[in-house]
């Protein structure tokens, strides 16, 4: 008979960040758009929802200057831990993207792997796009990468468990498997996820079972072009990979680019 398998519970998945990083450290989908990004800016680069470092310390290991921006201190604290260890000290602060303050401006401001998507009303979009803005020197930019919200999205098994990520951790050796259990408010474009990470044994035996919850809130093209445009950015262009193409369908990536006007 197997042992009853652990269960721990948090309300979000942010608050759990060495099974966050077990889960998504090696997750690399993205990671070469933001080096070229942080290596092409001839400036320092402010990761707004930096988390654990999968995109901040990369940059860091490329000679890139970059600090970092999370909700979440747990997170930045393994950050933090992580980036020591390889001499790197970035300036980490913990506040709410809508809302934070940091004492120098940036060439550019990135914002990775829908985190912006958790800004659940327009009031948080415009503050955060606002308070980015501010953040930024003359003639730089905000990079947004946000998926696009495709048919595919809003008519999935609602209420169903989905294997949305799997991997093995390098800590333990075990199967991680993420499921994602959506619940879609299509006319609020809004989307509630009841997350379980099942930790496998070499013999398929589920040992841990850990669970959060999450909210997003999906936009389209020409919205997010209306809100860069009220956050006072005077330019922006939107593109549909992370190779410079167009948006043509709708099982695309955004990556907004939006330039503060120069000096």
């Amino acid at each position: 008979m197997r042992p009853e398998a652990a269960t721990s519970v948090a309300p979000s998945p942010y608050e759990a960040p060495e099974l966050y990083d077990q889960l998504f450290e090696s997750l690399d989908f993205d990671r070469p758009f933001w080096l070229r990004v942080g290596r092409g800016c001839q400036g320092p680069v402010l990761d707004l929802g930096c988390g654990t470092g999968r995109v901040l310390i990369p940059l860091l290991e490329a000679g890139v200057d970059a600090d970092g921006v999370d909700l979440f201190p747990a997170m930045l604290d393994r950050l933090g831990a992580k980036a020591a260890k390889q001499g790197f000290h970035p300036r980490l602060l913990a506040a709410d993207m809508c809302d934070f303050t940091l004492p120098r401006l940036y060439a550019r401001v990135i914002c990775a792997f829908n985190a912006f998507a958790h800004c659940e009303t327009i009031e948080d979009q415009l503050a955060t796009l606002r308070c980015c803005r501010e953040h930024l020197a003359p003639g730089g930019a905000l990079v947004l990468h946000i998926s696009y919200p495709g048919a595919a999205l809003w008519l999935g098994a609602d209420g169903t468990p989905v294997l949305e990520h799997e991997t093995t951790s390098v800590a333990t050796g075990h199967r991680l498997q993420l499921y994602d259990r959506r619940f879609m408010d299509t006319v609020n474009q809004r989307q509630r996820s009841e997350i379980e990470v099942r930790e496998l044994d070499l013999g398929g035996g589920i040992v841990a079972s850990h669970r959060f919850e999450a909210r997003q809130r999906w936009i389209y093209r020409y919205e997010l072009e209306l809100l860069l445009r009220l956050a006072g950015f005077p330019r922006w262009e939107i593109q549909g990979d992370f190779e410079g193409g167009p948006l043509e369908r709708d099982d695309q990536q955004m990556i907004a680019w939006a330039w503060r006007e120069p000096a």
